[in-house]
């Protein structure tokens, strides 16, 4: 074990800010009701009658600097990747306003993060319902000093393999951009809306098919340089991987993609948040001890307030602990090549 693995920071990919400036630009807007009366009826009037107090006794955790720190110190956690909450994607926004959202992300993000740049990153947002101001709105977040951008798994009507995201696969490669796939909500709609299905099954069931689509269709090949962090350990995918190799080698109907789908996992990057040692032990596995790293979803109720210790958990060997904890992490995100 190298002394640079064991004396890197500690470092938490998965943690969220709320913005209320982006809030204060689409208050009361027709298409804003719409949206949350479809997000009311995926998720059902018990999950919206938790939800509601769990994010107001969390409000100064998501927007004071301070508070954060605090928090932190408390879980051993020495830097954060702060990405925006996925509730500000507003994916519903016509071009004008979308364009004033990310401009509004990326500034707020990175002026909170200013308040202690040596612990605190940032990634913005990226409008994907338009994919024509992709790169303009990568080219901000990277101007104002973030690291990359913030993406769910999908937007109305286009997935992630979808030909028109092709320049921003580029460009995010091109600048060594951080992409952080993030779902909000889930498609399976009503199925899910009753025991927070909505989000205990829906969250990993979108990471699984979002990042099928950017496999499957040969988005890694043709952009092997994308450095993409998959939330929730990236859902069922990389535990499930052995039916998609099957298919590619039994179907020539799947084989959009060059080599066994679960190959790609090796060129992505995943966050620990799994809550379970067995599963974090696979991931590690399929995904190379490289190639996971630290995640809690501060300051949320789905999250964990102790990364650390649920990374302990898992038994890994130190050398995949440290890496996991802060090393790779380091090597991603702060390293200067």
């Amino acid at each position: 074990m190298t002394a640079l693995t064991t004396s890197a920071p500690t470092v938490d990919v998965h943690a969220h800010l709320l913005l209320p400036q982006v809030e204060e630009a689409v208050a009361g807007h027709p298409a804003l009701a719409e949206a949350r009366d479809l997000d009311a009826r995926r998720n059902g009037p018990e999950a919206l009658a938790v939800n509601g107090p769990m994010v107001r006794r969390r409000i100064p955790l998501l927007t004071d600097v301070g508070e954060r720190l605090t928090a932190m110190d408390a879980a051993g956690v020495d830097i954060q990747l702060v990405s925006p909450s996925p509730s500000h994607y507003h994916y519903w926004a016509d071009a004008e306003l979308a364009r004033t959202l990310y401009e509004l992300a990326n500034t707020g993000t990175a002026a909170h993060c200013a308040g202690a740049p040596d612990r605190l990153y940032g990634l913005g947002l990226v409008p994907l319902q338009h994919p024509e101001l992709a790169v303009e709105a990568l080219d901000h977040a990277l101007a104002q000093g973030l690291l990359g951008v913030e993406i769910s798994s999908h937007a109305p009507g286009r997935e992630l393999s979808h030909p028109a995201y092709e320049p921003l696969w580029a460009r995010a490669a091109d600048t060594g951009a951080v992409l952080f796939l993030h779902p909000f909500g889930c498609t399976l709609d009503e199925r899910l809306d009753r025991w927070y299905l909505s989000n205990t099954v829906g969250q990993p069931t979108e990471n699984a098919v979002a990042l099928s689509h950017l496999i499957f269709s040969g988005v890694l090949d043709r952009h092997p340089g994308l450095k993409l962090i998959a939330a929730h350990g990236g859902g069922y995918l990389p535990t499930h991987s052995g039916r998609c190799d099957h298919a590619w080698r039994a179907r020539p109907d799947t084989r959009g993609c060059a080599r066994e789908p679960s190959s790609y996992l090796k060129r992505l990057w995943f966050d620990s948040l799994v809550h379970d040692p067995a599963v974090l032990r696979e991931l590690v596995r399929v995904a190379g001890p490289d190639r996971v790293l630290l995640g809690s979803d501060f300051p949320f109720d789905m999250g964990t307030d102790d990364p650390v210790g649920a990374l302990r958990a898992a038994g890994l060997p130190d050398a995949d602990f440290h890496a996991v904890r802060g090393a790779n992490a380091t090597a991603l995100l702060l390293r200067k090549d």
